[in-house]
């Protein structure tokens, strides 16, 4: 049917976004968040904060891949 036609921009941010380091916020603020999100029964809240606290407490070498 139809390719997929990518942009030099997308490409270029793409990489720009794998080069750069994106430090995590440590864990306690990230399970304080998530019960905040919890207790306003944010759903889209709490799967960031939790998908998030999982990553920051994952060892290095499992988070780089």
């Amino acid at each position: 049917m139809s390719d997929l036609v990518r942009r030099p921009t997308e490409r270029a941010a793409i990489h720009a976004a794998h080069r750069s380091a994106r430090p995590l916020p440590p864990v306690p603020a990230l399970m304080a968040a998530l019960l905040a999100a919890s207790e306003r029964r944010d759903r889209e809240g709490v799967c960031l904060a939790a998908h998030r606290a999982v990553r920051a407490a994952a060892p290095e070498e499992i988070r780089d891949r």
